[in-house]
């Protein structure tokens, strides 16, 4: 039975890696809780994911609050950005959703402000991915991951699907904010690095500076 917590073991390292995600999970949530660090922190977790969690490299503490110091401004700035956005179109889904249960003409609109909703969402992923793997100013995180977006539809909408799902899951169970952050993260990762090597480099600009933190 020795074998069984052997590190090298496939199932051992496989129940870490699980480990690692909620402790990840907690810790984004946690800097999440002022909400304005919200896009500071998200931006921390995806650089984790993808140099901890993915590559082995470094230590998981260390690395998020690196990538948290490291992309603070740029990333708070996108996450204002963000909010303003989605505040608005909360407010125009609900005047729009009245609408349409009045059986106003104006309600079909509705529609059209769910699926704005989708591409936000979509694009909150590829802008704090930017930002965790790219230098560049504010303008530069906010027009880069809406090209790559709107240049791959097709890959933009398997993006959304994990972050859809992950924020569905938390709503139908919250505790399952331990764990799900993480996960749906690195599940986005995987396809937006693919996305990053096809139009870079393959290796932020980013990833230096972090390490040696």
């Amino acid at each position: 039975m020795r074998w069984l917590f052997d590190i090298e073991n496939p199932v051992m390292r496989y129940i870490i890696k699980i480990f690692d995600c909620m402790c990840l999970s907690l810790l984004w949530l946690v800097c999440c809780l002022p909400v304005v660090t919200a896009g500071a922190a998200t931006t921390a977790l995806y650089a984790t994911v993808y140099r901890y969690i993915r590559k082995g490299e470094g230590y998981l503490f260390r690395t998020f609050t690196g990538a948290f110091r490291e992309n603070w401004k740029r990333s708070t700035l996108v996450w204002l950005v963000m909010l303003a956005a989605g505040i608005l179109l909360g407010v125009d889904a609900l005047v729009f959703r009245t609408l349409a249960l009045q059986g106003q003409l104006a309600g079909k609109l509705y529609w059209l402000i769910l699926l704005l909703a989708g591409l936000w969402i979509t694009w909150m992923v590829y802008a704090f991915a930017y930002c965790a793997r790219f230098h560049g100013g504010v303008k530069d995180a906010l027009r880069g991951s809406l090209l790559l977006m709107l240049l791959h539809p097709l890959r933009a909408l398997t993006v959304f699907a994990p972050a859809a799902a992950g924020i569905l899951l938390i709503c139908m169970a919250p505790g399952l904010v331990s764990i799900v952050p993480a996960v749906s993260i690195l599940i986005c990762s995987i396809i937006l690095e693919k996305l990053f090597k096809l139009h870079g480099s393959g290796e932020s600009v980013n990833q230096s500076k972090g390490e040696s933190l």
